[in-house]
């Protein structure tokens, strides 16, 4: 069986658990196979990274080295601890499929809100 996800990269999802429960943030990379999503600026790790020559930095002039330290990076979160906020009504909601007349007659199948008084597509 194929792996799938009702959220897409790009997507406003707000986090319902963890260290930054009630932050939103959109979505950088979404993994179907993990069930895990990459939050920009939430879910925050520090990694300790060495100084490293960067790949095909310039041909012209000698090595660039990329900066060591102390790097912090948004780390993935699984699916289940975040919730999509709707683009009409700014509120988190669950997600609806409803399908639409398409190009050429053929069917389409569009994310809808789920929330009372809400209904419109997340898919525009």
């Amino acid at each position: 069986m194929t792996a799938t996800l009702k959220l897409r990269k790009g997507d406003t999802v707000q986090m319902l658990a963890g260290k930054d429960r009630g932050k939103q943030g959109r979505i950088i990379d979404a993994r179907p196979r993990d069930g895990k999503v990459v939050v920009e600026n939430l879910n925050l790790v520090t990694k300790h990274q060495k100084p490293r020559p960067i790949r095909d930095a310039g041909r012209m002039g000698g090595t660039q080295i990329a900066p060591g330290g102390r790097v912090e990076r948004a780390a993935a979160v699984s699916v289940s601890n975040v919730m999509l906020v709707c683009p009409t009504c700014k509120l988190p909601t669950r997600i609806g499929y409803r399908f639409k007349e398409g190009k050429g007659g053929d069917q389409v199948k569009v994310r809808v809100c789920r929330r009372e008084g809400c209904g419109q597509e997340i898919d525009k």
